[in-house]
């Protein structure tokens, strides 16, 4: 079997030409603050109340008039003792009020005294340190000012968002409807775990990466199993998952090998519009349209399929779902290994990062740096990146790219 050599595309060229597709979807659902977790904001949310609706005592205190402290030991009557969820009334000059962390600050009084500063017995108090206008108070507003935007849209909602969200009272938002992502793994030597393996079988990895990886970015996905080594199985679920989903995503089968079907079977139904990254690993990426729907094909190696999604994929998705967020920036840190051979690829190792004594950032890499080890991403916190030709001495400085920002 011959084979047109195919040139391979940079990674910025790529994702430029995949990102150029990507379209919004504009599919909106009204859910509730405790389904919004992990959706994205389809419009802005604007706050109705202020944050904190009052002036509040940031302690546990006497609430007092500074004025009448300038001098100490300054000794006044407590009058009114107000606990968070009570309000008190207006404080005249020459008295103080007993007030615990978060409990309105009464009219009339303008700072808060903490107790560790006071000595008191009854209703006597011994003010035993100044404090200035407005000390130890929240000021009404200080979180969040009534009228402000507290999200934006194309927000993909952590759980502190949902608490913002509650704080300013919203029972619910407006999100985009959950993209629905296709997704099957290629090859005969598959088998899923709890399953007995059979000869030369081995088993199905990149299924339970790729689901986690969606999950984690707010997609829902769907998943259709195994394809068979054959065309026409292939076919048959291509067909199928178009039909049903907004992207599909495959693993295995993209390569130039004779049991390698996904290509062929990809653009009798489409179109391959892209092939062969200029990366390592995952060079054998493949992007196009299968009966009109976003095709990514995604190498059948573990780390190459990780590294692909996390590259380019991550970034449609986002896209397509309208999410906003700046992508995070590589770090820049030293060196703690040596990289001798200058690669024709721009290469991600896979590493990890440690801090020194004095607090600078080293970067090692993992000796296996085999794309089809998956064991090493599990233990890696983050990809060093070493461009076309580049090579690296101990000590030198590096440009990595940290998971935890990079794929959630």
């Amino acid at each position: 079997m011959s084979h047109t050599k195919v040139p391979m595309t940079p990674l910025a060229e790529a994702l430029q030409q995949i990102l150029d597709d990507a379209r919004p979807m504009l599919d909106t659902q009204s859910v509730s603050l405790e389904q919004a977790c992990g959706r994205v904001l389809a419009e802005d949310v604007v706050a109705a109340v202020d944050v904190p609706p009052w002036d509040n005592s940031a302690m546990d205190g006497f609430a007092v008039h500074s004025g009448d402290v300038r001098s100490v030991p300054a000794k006044l009557p407590v009058t009114q003792r107000i606990a968070a969820g009570a309000v008190g009334h207006e404080l005249p000059r020459g008295q103080a009020a007993r007030i615990f962390t978060g409990a309105p600050v009464p009219e009339g009084a303008d700072a808060v005294i903490m107790q560790e500063n006071t000595r008191w017995q009854g209703d006597q108090l011994e003010c035993q340190s100044t404090v200035s206008a407005g000390q130890n108070i929240r000021p009404r507003g200080q979180d969040i000012a009534r009228g402000t935007v507290v999200l934006s849209r194309g927000r993909l909602l952590q759980p502190q968002d949902i608490g913002v969200l509650a704080s300013v009272g919203v029972p619910g938002v407006v999100v985009l409807r959950r993209l629905r992502v296709g997704m099957f793994s290629t090859g005969d030597e598959l088998q899923e775990p709890g399953n007995a393996l059979g000869p030369g079988q081995i088993y199905n990895s990149n299924r339970y990466t790729l689901m986690g990886l969606l999950q984690a970015i707010g997609c829902e996905y769907r998943d259709y199993g195994i394809a068979a080594d054959t065309p026409e199985h292939t076919e048959q679920l291509l067909r199928r998952a178009a039909g049903e989903c907004d992207v599909l995503i495959t693993t295995g089968g993209v390569s130039v090998g004779e049991e390698d079907y996904v290509k062929e079977v990809v653009e009798n139904l489409g179109e391959l519009k892209l092939w062969k990254l200029a990366i390592k690993p995952g060079k054998p990426l493949a992007y196009g349209r299968v009966l009109g729907v976003p095709f990514f094909g995604l190498p059948g190696n573990p780390a190459a399929a990780f590294v692909t999604f996390g590259l380019v994929v991550k970034a449609y998705l986002y896209a397509r779902q309208g999410i906003l967020e700046p992508p995070s920036r590589p770090l820049r840190v030293v060196a703690g290994f040596d990289w001798p051979k200058a690669g024709t690829r721009q290469e991600y190792l896979r590493g990890s990062l440690r801090t020194t004594a004095d607090g600078e950032q080293i970067a090692e890499v993992f000796s296996n740096q085999s794309s089809g080890v998956l064991s090493v991403i599990s233990r890696s916190d983050c990809l060093v990146v070493m461009p076309v030709g580049a090579t690296c001495r101990r000590g030198d400085v590096v440009e990595v790219i940290a998971l935890k920002d990079w794929l959630y």
